[in-house]
């Protein structure tokens, strides 16, 4: 019978963390190839786990948004503002989450932009809670019924909701938690994918 090696106990809880932390990142992959080719409906159950969203600069032809309830499968409503932008840019773009697993919390990032060439997208929708950032509008028009908006095509609400749009846009310094987003053809130039046991998010 041939010697058995042993790993070391750090590279065996790697091993595990890696492990625990595939279906998340398959789960993205996912995301990531259907939101390339335009494929994903605006409206689907969220995980119940929300995530950071970050951009040095967005750049939008067009914002529509208003109020509504994402429901993830566990049956809980979780109220957001959703955000649809027209043909987005976005100087650079980072995503984490933190994702429970036997191991410690193990952390999701997904990066992309900067050096390597803008992101853009069309038809971006964000389901967030907060959004900060310095902001600059073209012609806004706030408290417009939901179901009126025009300024994103498709993108518009419930009659006898609140909602506002505004012409092109501009963002600088980012910083979201959303629980969704979804958007057609997606450009991630320099992509990066990490999972690290307790690593750092986006801010």
């Amino acid at each position: 019978m041939g010697a058995q090696r042993h790993m070391p106990e750090g590279s065996t809880a790697w091993r595990k963390a890696a492990v625990a932390a595939l279906p998340a990142v398959l789960a993205v992959g996912a995301l990531a190839a259907g939101m390339a080719q335009g494929a994903l409906a605006a409206s689907f159950a969220v995980s119940g786990t929300s995530f950071q969203v970050s951009s040095g600069k967005l750049t939008s032809q067009g914002l529509a948004s208003f109020v509504q309830t994402d429901h993830s499968t566990d049956g809980k409503g979780h109220p957001v503002a959703l955000l649809g932008l027209g043909d987005a840019t976005l100087s650079d773009i980072c995503q984490a989450v933190g994702v429970r697993t036997p191991v410690g919390t193990v952390v999701f990032k997904l990066t992309a932009g900067g050096d390597a060439g803008d992101v853009t997208a069309s038809r971006l929708i964000i389901d967030g809670t907060d959004l900060v950032g310095d902001a600059r509008f073209g012609t806004a028009q706030i408290g417009r019924d939901a179901s009126s908006l025009d300024q994103v095509p498709g993108v518009h609400g419930e009659p006898g909701r609140f909602g506002l749009q505004a012409g092109d846009i501009s963002v600088a310094g980012v910083r979201s938690h959303a629980w969704s987003a979804t958007g057609g053809n997606f450009r991630l130039r320099g992509l990066r994918v990490n999972v690290s046991l307790g690593g750092p998010k986006c801010f």
